[in-house]
């Protein structure tokens, strides 16, 4: 397939490039081959060629072609409650409301009619990779990875560990440890049997819900894990004030200490929210390659704090962004790089210095940051990365202003799934807002 037409990608942190003007050309592996500017001598001959095969796709005026982005952070079970009881404090949510929410995922026809419209729905606004907790049932942990094949979204599935009964209900937990780390291991093979099978784009997560939840042996089993089938880890860090006070108080260290202690930090981890990390926490995950999933609608309702993500970028730690559904209560990027925005600006007046972040900012951590904390090759349109991408319409383009830096914040603050017309991901098509349901 070769697009024609207007392109927004980010060049880096500060810098997000716009060409007017481009053949975007994708190879049969799902890569972007070459990406042909309107200067160049072969411009008109490879439109010609893809006009002539039929494979010229022309891009509306008014409509751009975008990178799809990243969430490195979603509950795929807490769906059906996204934006309840969001006034709770945060381990009464948990208790009264999540955790008994998260159970009824044995029942597998609740599990596929939930995980079938939530894949939708994140898909449908642009998001084409994600990093998904799933509950702590290995088969609707499968149906999960099922309908993510089906449909073309790249994703990395955890089956949750949870074990500590001082942190968990007795009706929702993994009886001991022995049995949270077999079934990991257990959803590990069936779920690298299952890409096999359907050359999707899974992979398994080792995913301790957080220290909370977890005891010691399951902390240090689940680091023996990842090292043994060389996996990426995710968790919460430092999300609360509440979560870092509990682990100084077991372990007499901070959260990502221990975490690090049990083997759970590593180049291949991704550790969400971090709200109350300092810098020897920042240092640490420097020190490992450790990225943050930078949640900043839950971190409003739960965080006690605004994440510097421009610090911790300064400090050299990758950050990407999540919609951690659903203590965050949408499933856009959009939404959350709106309040990005928002919440910096309040950390920045709130006297942080040099804290506040841009459009551009977001969508370099929407983007590129996302992709380069799971190590995937994709996130911008260029050459030897891969076709994720989104044709997104100017809704306002016949009354504002047309100077490029202005289109591109009015993409990002307007844009909402109706203004997505077309998904790609690997550059097979997964949603066309022709086709209600998808493709």
């Amino acid at each position: 397939m070769v697009f024609e037409g207007a392109v927004f990608s980010a060049a880096s942190f500060d810098k997000a490039d716009f060409s007017p003007k481009v053949l975007t050309c994708i190879d049969q592996s799902g890569m972007i081959d070459r990406v042909i500017s309107v200067d160049e001598p072969d411009f008109k001959s490879v439109k010609q060629t893809a006009a002539n095969h039929n494979i010229l796709h022309p891009i509306p005026n008014g409509s751009y072609l975008l990178p799809g982005f990243t969430d490195l952070h979603v509950h795929a079970p807490q769906w059906p409650q996204a934006g309840l009881a969001l006034d709770r404090p945060l381990n009464e949510w948990l208790q009264t409301y999540t955790f008994p929410l998260e159970a009824k995922y044995e029942n597998l026809d609740f599990a596929r009619k939930t995980y079938k419209s939530l894949v939708h729905e994140l898909l449908a606004n642009g998001t084409t990779s994600v990093l998904y907790f799933g509950s702590t049932h290995v088969d609707a942990n499968l149906i999960l990875a099922k309908i993510c094949a089906e449909s073309g979204q790249r994703a990395f599935i955890g089956k949750v560990a949870m074990d500590n009964p001082d942190q968990t209900p007795d009706f929702y937990r993994d009886s001991s440890s022995k049995e949270a780390l077999e079934q990991t291991e257990v959803f590990i093979q069936q779920l690298q049997q299952l890409q096999k099978k359907t050359s999707s784009e899974l992979v398994p997560v080792i995913t301790p819900r957080f220290v909370p939840s977890c005891t010691d042996e399951t902390l240090q089993g689940l680091g023996k894990l990842a090292r043994k089938y060389n996996l990426p880890i995710q968790s919460h860090c430092s999300e609360s004030i509440w979560e870092d006070h509990y682990a100084i108080d077991r372990f007499h260290q901070r959260d990502a200490e221990v975490l690090d202690k049990f083997g759970l930090l590593t180049n291949k981890s991704v550790m969400a929210h971090g709200t109350q990390l300092q810098n020897s926490d920042l240092d640490l995950f420097k020190q490992r390659n450790t990225a943050i999933a930078h949640c900043p609608i839950s971190n409003v309702y739960f965080g006690d704090s605004v994440l510097s993500t421009k610090h911790a970028h300064n400090k050299g730690v990758e950050v990407g962004m999540g919609t951690d559904l659903s203590g965050g209560y949408s499933p856009s990027i959009y939404r959350n790089m709106q309040q990005a925005i928002m919440s910096s600006q309040m950390l920045q007046d709130s006297g942080v210095k040099n804290s506040r972040i841009s459009a551009v900012n977001a969508f370099y951590l929407a983007t590129v940051g996302g992709a380069n904390a799971l190590s995937i090759p994709t996130g911008k349109i260029r050459a030897g990365y891969k076709a994720d991408l989104q044709i997104v319409n100017d809704q306002y383009s016949n009354i504002m202003s047309n100077n490029a830096n202005d289109i591109f914040e009015r993409l990002i603050y307007h844009t909402t799934k109706n203004q997505i017309n077309e998904v790609y991901v690997s550059g097979k098509q997964v949603i066309n807002q022709g086709d209600n349901n998808g493709k």
